[in-house]
């Protein structure tokens, strides 16, 4: 696929980076030359601005699959968009950062006023983080849920502590419900996919596949002693906090805001019905003592500033034993983060790059999720009509890869050594992000 990137912004670089694998990549942006971040990229390079319809065509835009506009400013992405249809008939897909300007880009009378220079996807990653740190504490001590064929398949992360059942245990050894199944382990920052044999050790983080009711009746297995989520308590509130405390209202789960800005404290109270917002400060630590911040269930710290939303998640784990999720915007801390001991990282940059992604890929083969940061893939693959019956047993990867799950019409399957695969079926496959395209390769033969 031909891609015509608009910006030199970290979202306009993370894109580049995962894009440029597979497809021909070209970043437009108004700077004179490339900046250096981008140099060691497979990528061209044409100097101009988005607006600009000369430099489009310098760009051959007309020539392009996609356009992505992710600047580092709303409305010129939105102009770039509306622009590039001027001369092509391309997708485009916008980044913005406002919520107005997307609530006005997304809403149900804009339908009423379709234009051919309408633009076909808007990405607002903070919106995108809100709907992942939401699944996350909807399942107890989960640190990454993804959910495949609406629910009835689903992703569960956690990260194996002392009092584990599984902890120092062969997998083959472990009594897991049925339809659930292990595909990757995360060791000191690596992820792999385990064998039978592997031992599970303390700190692992242990990803499963399954059914829903499968890994719903793990999740009960796993934390049976832990009670369900009642107090939950926000650092920032921002367009993150804000939609994430609406939606864990509606749960009825207590909510506790702590916001500096007192105008945004004013809008807070006015607009959410129950929770209580506090005027003041993340990292003042008699503030959360007096507040009895850390003993919420999960503390969540998603300002705009990565060391604070650090500094916030220390002081909070000297006084709460609560799980604590935490934002980053800037891909090369995330690791820092962990390591400090915060228990989930989240990253808004992350979900609008598999939006992105998702967005991409062929028809018939999709990645459903990145997983740890992008080192592994969960891939769907559609197999041809060509596809003789195959048992699993028998079936010869090319590459380091499993089979999570198989949708077969509105059956899905947790496979096993004997399940026989046939032409049609949706399978849902994990492997690492290098061997990826491997995959993909050896299913559209």
């Amino acid at each position: 696929m031909k891609i015509l990137i608009f910006g030199t912004s970290d979202s306009a670089y993370m894109s580049a980076v995962y894009l440029s694998k597979e497809h021909d990549v070209t970043i437009l942006d108004d700077q004179e030359t490339i900046p250096d971040a981008f140099n060691n990229l497979d990528v061209s390079y044409v100097a101009g601005s988005g607006a600009d319809i000369g430099a489009l065509e310098r760009a051959d835009a007309g020539n392009k699959n996609l356009f992505v506009a992710c600047s580092e400013r709303d409305e010129a992405n939105i102009v770039a968009c509306w622009t590039v249809k001027r001369i092509a008939d391309i997708e485009t897909v916008c980044f913005v950062r406002s919520v107005e300007l997307y609530n006005n880009l997304m809403s149900y009378r804009h339908d009423n006023y379709r234009a051919p220079y309408d633009i076909d996807t808007v990405i607002w990653p903070e919106q995108l983080l809100t709907q992942d740190i939401f699944r996350i504490v909807s399942v107890p001590e989960a640190i990454d849920v993804e959910y495949f064929a609406r629910g009835r398949a689903k992703l569960f992360e956690y990260r194996i502590k002392k009092d584990s059942f599984i902890l120092d245990k062969r997998i083959m050894d472990c009594h897991f419900p049925d339809n659930v199944i292990i595909v990757g382990i995360t060791r000191e920052n690596y992820l792999f996919i385990p064998s039978g044999s592997t031992v599970i050790k303390l700190d692992d983080k242990v990803v499963f596949m399954g059914t829903g009711g499968g890994l719903d009746m793990l999740a009960a297995k796993f934390f049976r002693k832990t009670s369900k989520i009642k107090r939950a308590a926000i650092i920032g509130g921002g367009s993150v906090g804000y939609l994430l405390a609406g939606k864990l209202e509606q749960t009825h789960i207590k909510v506790t805001i702590i916001e500096h800005d007192k105008e945004r404290c004013r809008f807070l109270a006015s607009n959410l019905r129950k929770a209580l917002v506090l005027h003041g400060d993340g990292t003042d630590f008699e503030l959360l003592e007096s507040e009895a911040i850390g003993k919420s269930d999960v503390i969540i710290c998603v300002t705009d500033n990565d060391e604070k939303n650090l500094l916030c998640s220390l002081l909070i784990k000297q006084i709460s034993t609560g799980r604590i999720i935490t934002r980053v915007s800037k891909a090369q801390t995330a690791h820092m983060f962990d390591r400090a001991g915060v228990d989930v990282v989240v990253s808004p940059r992350q979900a609008a790059l598999q939006e992105l992604i998702n967005h991409v890929q062929a028809h018939d083969v999709d990645i459903l999720a990145l997983i740890e940061g992008g080192q592994g893939e969960v891939l769907r693959v559609t197999l041809p009509e060509s596809f003789p019956p195959t048992r699993v047993v028998d079936l010869s990867f090319d590459a380091q890869a499993i089979i999570g799950a198989i949708q077969r019409g509105r059956r899905i399957i947790i496979p096993h050594g004997d399940t026989v695969l046939k032409a049609g079926d949706l399978l849902k496959i994990f492997t690492m992000a290098e061997d990826a395209e491997i995959i993909k390769n050896m299913f559209s033969k």
